[in-house]
């Protein structure tokens, strides 16, 4: 019998006490025997204005001493199913951008090795390519994706490729990801010039502007990106400034006019039907929020995440019996 990680219980070690860890799980070193790995990618070199999602990781963990086991809405208890740690923070270089996404790759590329799932907290939205090439690379993945922004431009400053706004550019041409598998919900904002998604329209990427989201709801958008990924592997990213900023004002590049929280929550209730193979939570800028609200946002974010992959791992051993 599994003996499964469980979190510090809060009835006897208060939430403020003790050490620092997301959802207050053991701390390991190495990836081997775990079913999912929680990490720190405490890194904000693809930002293009506003930094300081690099200190989103350790926030992120304070204010996950908030989440509990079991989730009051689909009864989903993760701990008790899968073995989950908090493998810490990936190492970085903070100066050296290609140094850094080299350094992610590879200690993503040993967690995938290692056959965990890995669920990361960011960091800016670059992150997500290294980490796209390490689960990516023997065939390329599905993706949905919870976004203001579309992040497939092409170069900024010049001629530089590898910005927060193009990871997932990137990603498509060095074949880790499927467009034809990948859509994009909760586009809005002002655009550099009028064909700003041109390319990402051209390459089958399925885009669901905030408008189109807010005349269909929930549900029927959530059937399409279901219809959409399928059954093959799919990654999952959660921009934080796909919410309204009244609601995640700590994040890099607001834009007014994104979902609720509650609606946010409900999409990701719906993804224990995908494949997971990875998922991130990214964009969270501790500095523009001393409140600490938008760390917890992400924080609770991760937990969804979290009860998802439990209960797709879970429907999946059903079927295996039947």
């Amino acid at each position: 019998m599994t003996n499964f990680n469980q979190p510090v219980d809060a009835a006897l070690v208060p939430r403020f006490a003790g050490h620092s860890t997301f959802m207050r799980l053991p701390a390991v070193e190495s990836p081997g025997g775990l079913d999912v790995a929680l990490i720190g990618v405490p890194f904000d070199g693809g930002t293009t204005n506003r930094a300081g999602a690099r200190h989103g990781p350790r926030e992120i963990r304070n204010q996950s001493s908030l989440m509990r086991r079991v989730h009051h809405a689909t009864g989903a208890a993760p701990y008790d199913t899968l073995q989950v740690a908090d493998l810490g923070d990936c190492p970085v270089n903070p100066i050296d951008l290609r140094d850094a996404l080299a350094k992610i790759e590879a200690f993503f590329a040993e967690v995938v090795a290692a056959g965990a799932l890995p669920l990361s907290a960011g960091g800016d939205h670059l992150i997500t390519l290294p980490i796209l090439r390490a689960v990516g690379k023997r065939a390329p993945v599905g993706l949905i994706h919870f976004d203001a922004h579309s992040d497939t431009n092409d170069t900024y400053f010049g001629d530089n490729p590898f910005t927060h706004g193009s990871p997932f550019r990137r990603a498509i041409e060095e074949g880790v990801l499927d467009p034809k598998r990948m859509v994009q919900i909760g586009l809005r904002g002002s655009l550099y010039t009028s064909d700003d998604h041109g390319w990402a329209q051209a390459q089958g990427i399925r885009q669901i502007y905030i408008e189109e989201f807010a005349r269909r709801g929930v549900d029927d958008v959530m059937d399409e990106a279901l219809a959409i990924a399928g059954d093959a592997a799919t990654y999952i990213s959660f921009d934080i400034d796909s919410l309204d900023p009244s609601m995640a004002i700590g994040t890099g590049t607001p834009e007014i006019g994104g979902f609720t929280t509650r609606e946010a929550q409900f999409m990701l209730r719906r993804l224990g039907a995908v494949n997971i193979v990875g998922a991130d939570v990214v964009e969270v800028a501790p500095p523009f929020d001393p409140s600490g609200l938008t760390a917890l946002t992400g924080a609770t974010m991760m937990f969804e995440l979290l009860c998802a992959i439990a209960a797709g791992r879970a429907a999946a051993r059903q079927e295996a019996l039947a």
